[in-house]
């Protein structure tokens, strides 16, 4: 059982960071999609696909992949670059 331990990125969407302190353990994939024949949709048997468990902490993520014996790879958080920009300098 393969996983991937990340920190839930900011909605792109929105200005606010509400959320992005939770650390996500995802499962990966464990067959590929294939459409349905009757409706056509995406789909597959891999129920697994559909867990998405949230903890507080990465040690509290790595301890529980641990217990369980799921071989998880963990992806750091990108530091936040931020371009300091005033108003002005858009006349420059």
């Amino acid at each position: 059982m393969k996983a991937r331990i990340f920190q839930k990125p900011k909605n792109a969407m929105q200005s606010g960071r509400a959320g992005t302190h939770r650390w996500i353990l995802e499962f990966a994939p464990a067959e590929a999609r294939k459409p349905d024949p009757l409706m056509g949709w995406a789909g597959s048997g891999d129920t697994r696909r559909q867990i998405r468990l949230s903890f507080a902490s990465r040690d509290e993520a790595m301890a529980y992949a641990e217990r369980y014996g799921i071989s998880a790879e963990i992806i750091d958080t990108p530091p936040r670059a931020l371009k300091i920009q005033a108003y002005a300098d858009n006349f420059r």
